[in-house]
């Protein structure tokens, strides 16, 4: 440890004889003493003025022609918010919405496909099983392709949908899209259409189905086949 003590002692003192010798002491004393040279603030003049006279404003020889623009007064009204009317709410908008079992969808399933085979093959038949898609948020009902192409108009059009009563509800029909957009909404509120219910669309003319409704919870109830004279004319 005392060793150690010298040698920072004569270690030291050999650094002060270097500062020493670079006149180190006395240029950081000069420094201190200096003081910095004061500068003149700059004086701000006032622009001449030699002389003031009226000119034409320059225009666009364009605009220069054109009379002078005219000036009225703008009233802004309080903006009026008129409350929406609100639909009346069906049983299934009052209620949490239920999705249905798989023994419940195929339930339903097989009673439509009874009904296809009763229907007959004199028109096309597609059974629709109901998802969660197509009867509530976008209502949006997609068909397959391979139907579409085959029976359904190739431009956008209006379809027709008829339930058993013989009520009618016009759809729109998207070609490339291959579904049901508008009007679809609709028909499926006003059936108050659930999860797992099955719809054999019958089509009985180009652009119009008879919709057969097969009920997820009513597995048991008849549906009536009937179709009006009106409705089942040929192609």
């Amino acid at each position: 440890m005392v060793k150690y003590e010298d040698l920072r002692k004569q270690r030291l003192e050999e650094n002060k004889k270097r500062m020493e010798e670079l006149n180190l002491p006395l240029l950081t004393q000069a420094l201190k003493n200096s003081t910095s040279p004061k500068t003149t603030p700059m004086k701000k003049t006032k622009p001449r003025i030699v002389g003031t006279e009226l000119v034409a404003v320059r225009r666009s020889p364009r605009v220069a022609k054109s009379p002078a623009p005219e000036y009225k007064e703008v009233i802004h009204y309080e903006r009026v918010m008129i409350p929406r009317r609100l639909a009346t709410p069906t049983k299934r908008d009052r209620l949490y919405f239920a999705y249905a079992s798989d023994e419940e969808r195929a339930a339903s399933i097989e009673k439509a496909e009874k009904l296809e085979a009763s229907l007959g093959s004199d028109y096309p038949i597609l059974v629709r099983p109901m998802l969660p898609s197509h009867v509530s948020g976008g209502f949006w009902l997609g068909l397959p392709s391979n139907f579409c192409r085959k029976n359904l108009p190739r431009r956008d059009d209006t379809i027709t949908l008829i339930d058993e009563t013989g009520e009618e509800w016009p759809t729109v029909y998207l070609a490339q899209k291959c579904g049901l957009s508008g009007g679809w909404k609709r028909f499926s509120v006003d059936h108050d259409l659930a999860d797992g219910d099955t719809i054999v669309f019958h089509l009985i003319r180009p652009t119009k189905f008879k919709a057969y409704i097969i009920r997820v919870n009513n597995a048991n109830e008849t549906v009536s086949t009937e179709i009006s004279t009106s409705s089942s004319e040929a192609f």
